[in-house]
C-alpha cells in the first residue's frame, strides 16, 4: 500500500469516527436538557443505533456486495447523513427529532462495515496494516470530544443552558458532507459477490452461521454476548448525562479517556490473549464492567472524583477484551465457510438485539429513579448494570469450558 492510499484511508477512518463521537456521546444530555425528552424517549433515540445495526446487513449484503463500489455507497450514505444531521441541528421537538435520528442511524451503521471493506481491499496484510489505519478512527472520536469540551465548551453548564449542544449536529453534518465528497476519491472497491447467485436471507443476516450453535461453547458465548450488551447500553445512554448532572467539568472531553485506553489495551490484548487464553480474557472484561459501574455508583466530583475517571478509563478493557477477543474467537470457530456470516451474526446479536434490549431497560430504570427536581438517584441506577454484569460473568464462568484458541497476529 503506497503512502497516498494510506493517508486517504487514515483520513477516511478519522472522519468516520469523528462524526459518530461528535454527537452520540452527548446525545442524552442534549435530549434531556434542550428538548425536554423523557428517559424513555432518550432510550428510544439511542435504540436507533440498534435498528441501524439490524438493517445494515441488508444494505451491505444486497447493495454493496453485489451492485456498486463500496466507496461510492459510502459517499452517498454520508451525504444523506449530512442532510439528516443538519435537520437534527434545527429541531427542538422530539417527535420530529426521532425520525431524523432513526433515518440517520440506518444510513450510518452500514458505513462502519464499508470503511473496513475499503481498507481491507487495499491491504496485502490486513492483520499488520489495519490497526495502523483503524487507530485514526479512535483519534477522531477523541478529537471530537476534546473539541466539544475544551475548545467550544458546548457541554459546560452555561453552554448546555444556552442550548449550544445542538452545534454538535452542525459540526458533524459538515464533517459528514466532507467525508461524503471525499469518499468518491477513495481507491475503487468493486463488489465481490458473484453476480449469478443471489444471497439468501439467511446469508444476508448471518443466519447460515447458526450451524455453529451445535458447538456448546459458541452458544454460551453468543448468549453471553447478547446479555453483556445490556449493561453496555447503560454506559452509552447514561454516562454523559450522569457526569453533567453531578457537575463534572468538561465531561465529554474526560470521557475520551475511554478511547485513549482502548489504544493501550488493544496493544496489550495479543499478549493477554496468548498468555491467559480466551475464557480468562473475557472474564476480565466482564469483571471490568462490574467494577466500572460500582465506581460510578459511589464516585463523586469531590474527593472520590478519581473513581469516575478510573471507571471511564476501564472502557479499554471492557470493550477491547470482550469485543475484539470475541471477534477473534468467532473467526477461529467459524472457519472459511462461515467466516463473514458468523461475524455478521455476532454484530446483529450485540449491537442489534443486545443493545436494543439494553437501551430500553436503561430508559425504564432511569425513569423509575427520576426525582421531582429532574435529577436522578444515580447510585441505584448504576448498581443495576453492575449486578447484571456480575450475573453474566458467573454464567459464562460456569457454562463455558476452557479451550485453546490460536491467536493469529
Amino acid at each position: 500500500m503506497n503512502i497516498k492510499t494510506r493517508v486517504q484511508l487514515c483520513i477516511m477512518m478519522f472522519l468516520e469516527f469523528f462524526i459518530w463521537g461528535g454527537w452520540f456521546v452527548t446525545l442524552g444530555t442534549f435530549l434531556g436538557n434542550n428538548i425536554n425528552a423523557s428517559d424513555g424517549e432518550i432510550a428510544l433515540a439511542f435504540s436507533t443505533q440498534s435498528w441501524g445495526a439490524i438493517v445494515a446487513p441488508f444494505i451491505i449484503g444486497i447493495i454493496a456486495d453485489r451492485y456498486f463500489n463500496a466507496e461510492k455507497i459510502l459517499g452517498i450514505l454520508h451525504l444523506g447523513g449530512a442532510f439528516l444531521l443538519y435537520l437534527m441541528y434545527g429541531t427542538d421537538n422530539f417527535d420530529l427529532f426521532y425520525p431524523y435520528v432513526l433515518g440517520y442511524m440506518i444510513l450510518y451503521m452500514p458505513t462502519l462495515a464499508l470503511v473496513n471493506s475499503v481498507s481491507f481491499n487495499q491491504m496485502k496484510n490486513p492483520a499488520k496494516e489495519f490497526s495502523l489505519v483503524r487507530v485514526f478512527g479512535t483519534l477522531g472520536w477523541v478529537v471530537a470530544g476534546l473539541l466539544i469540551s475544551y475548545f467550544f465548551n458546548w457541554d459546560s453548564e452555561a453552554g448546555i443552558q444556552e442550548g449550544l449542544l445542538k452545534n454538535t449536529f452542525l459540526m458533524t453534518a459538515i464533517a459528514s458532507a466532507i467525508l461524503g465528497v471525499f469518499s468518491f476519491t477513495l481507491p475503487k472497491t468493486p463488489p465481490k459477490a458473484a453476480s449469478g447467485k443471489k444471497p439468501s436471507l439467511k446469508e444476508l443476516i448471518g443466519l447460515d452461521a447458526l450451524e455453529l450453535f451445535k458447538d456448546r461453547n459458541f452458544l454460551v458465548f453468543f448468549i453471553s454476548s447478547i446479555l453483556i450488551c445490556i449493561p453496555l447500553a447503560f454506559y452509552y445512554q447514561n454516562a454523559n448525562p450522569f457526569l453533567v448532572e453531578i457537575g463534572m467539568e468538561n465531561p465529554t472531553g474526560k470521557m475520551t479517556l475511554g478511547q485513549i485506553s482502548e489504544i493501550l489495551f488493544m496493544l496489550l490484548l495479543p499478549y493477554f490473549f496468548t498468555k491467559f487464553g480466551f475464557k480468562k480474557t473475557i472474564l476480565v472484561a466482564m469483571l471490568a464492567w462490574v467494577v466500572r459501574y460500582v465506581l460510578f455508583a459511589y464516585g463523586n466530583t469531590g474527593e472520590l472524583g478519581f473513581m469516575l475517571l478510573v471507571g471511564i478509563a476501564l472502557h479499554g478493557i471492557c470493550y477491547d477484551f470482550f469485543f475484539v477477543s470475541g471477534q477473534i474467537y468467532t473467526d477461529s470457530k467459524a472457519g472459511n465457510k462461515y467466516k463473514s456470516s458468523a461475524q455478521g451474526l455476532i454484530t446483529l446479536a450485540t449491537y442489534g438485539i443486545g443493545m436494543l434490549i439494553g437501551f430500553w431497560i436503561a430508559g425504564k430504570i432511569s425513569d423509575s429513579y427520576l426525582l421531582e427536581d429532574d435529577s436522578h438517584q444515580w447510585e441505584q441506577i448504576w448498581l443495576y448494570p453492575s449486578g447484571f454484569a456480575l450475573l453474566v460473568l458467573v454464567l459464562f464462568a460456569v457454562m463455558f469450558k476452557s479451550e485453546k484458541i490460536d491467536y493469529k497476529s
